[in-house]
């Protein structure tokens, strides 16, 4: 039995870590998950909608925390580092993990939960399975918490809290050290955009009339005297479509521009919002839309904004260059910072930058040798 209990201790650590280090390189991707949570409560919950809006405007700052102690909590499990505190802390966690999915699962709200970031989507209900699985596990180790031989490693827990936290401020600050998104560095847009190509695998169900038994078959059965038709299901449905099925850019006067983006190279700067970005980010985009106009690289600016305000903006700050419209969600996918400058090559991305390391025309023509 205690193998059992000390076996339980090393998946929970490594389910941990991995769930939350997949997170916290990227804790704006989960600020927008949580955000979108907090906001289905708000409107389930009338009465507490304040409450809940309070907890989805600082959506960031707890994506941070809860990241973090992923990571932060797998390590201590995993060497068995305080067992009686860390395990409080592993229930209380696990609980309120479970009962978002839960809720994601049961009623069809915020169907991808981003249990494991963008680097693994599962199904609303395969991340509440997954959850019990964790839970029944957290449970066991919670009940033989007093039994653990505790390891004295304070400092390979102080480093872990400094790296996880450091980690996911960097990512904030500037971007994801590693993307897992479509729209990462050597991807192309353009051919994550297509057909993918796979068949799609059905799952017919049908009901036996003589004997009144239910029957699954790969295949549609033809012999109608026999079989009652059911229900069908794809099971391969997540591989059907592509990557990128949302990337669509418009002009001011709803001529669509996806396409010309594929082509030739250009320089994409994302404004997700007008306010609070400042005077000299604004100063180096400024300089770097006019040093790409020089060197045979098309500046374009899209937007989510309305386009009255951004015409105001563009017009007090003194930026002439052609506007698009997009898809706030795209741009929130596209950019996890505001501003964010894209560098495509025929539709690949070849560099992609943050608010705080916005480029110079050097590294631009040194991304496109």
């Amino acid at each position: 039995m205690k193998l059992f209990f000390q076996i339980s201790r090393i998946i929970v650590g490594i389910i941990f870590i991995f769930s939350g280090f997949v997170k916290v390189v990227d804790p704006v991707g989960t600020g927008i998950k949580l955000e979108e949570y907090f906001e289905v409560f708000s409107q389930d919950l009338p009465a507490l909608e304040g409450f809940f809006m309070f907890f989805a405007h600082n959506s960031l700052i707890l994506s941070l925390i809860f990241c973090a102690l992923e990571v932060i909590l797998g390590v201590a499990t995993l060497l068995s580092y305080r067992m009686k505190v860390t395990s409080w802390l592993l229930l209380g966690i696990i609980v309120f993990f479970t009962f978002l999915t839960f809720y994601s699962a049961y009623f069809n709200k915020v169907t991808d939960c981003g249990c494991f970031g963008d680097f693994l989507k599962l199904k609303p209900w395969t991340s509440f399975e997954k959850d019990i699985f964790l839970t029944i596990l957290i449970i066991f180790i919670f009940i033989y918490r007093n039994k653990y031989t505790n390891s004295n490693q304070n400092l390979v827990m102080l480093v872990t809290t400094i790296l996880s936290f450091g980690i996911g401020i960097y990512a904030i600050r500037y971007l994801p050290p590693i993307d897992f998104l479509p729209y990462a560095i050597g991807k192309s847009i353009p051919e994550q955009m297509k057909p993918t190509g796979v068949k799609p695998i059905m799952e017919f169900t049908f009901l036996n009339k003589k004997t009144k038994e239910e029957i699954v078959a790969k295949e549609f059965l033809m012999d109608t005297l026999t079989y009652k038709y059911v229900s069908m299901v794809t099971l391969n449905e997540d591989k059907l479509k592509p990557k990128i099925t949302d990337y669509s850019i418009s002009d001011p006067q709803g001529n669509n521009y996806t396409d010309s983006t594929f082509i030739g190279n250009k320089l994409l700067v994302i404004l997700k919002g007008v306010n609070g970005i400042e005077n000299e980010q604004l100063v180096q985009l400024k300089s770097l839309i006019a040093d790409s106009e020089k060197n045979g690289i098309t500046p374009m600016v899209l937007t989510s904004v309305i386009q009255s305000d951004y015409q105001k903006f563009s017009e007090t700050n003194g930026i002439k260059t052609p506007y698009f419209s997009a898809d706030a969600t795209v741009l929130k996918t596209m950019a996890r910072t505001n501003p964010c400058v894209i560098l495509l090559q025929n539709g690949v991305v070849k560099g992609k930058w943050g608010n705080h390391s916005i480029p110079n025309k050097e590294i631009l023509a040194e991304k496109l040798k």
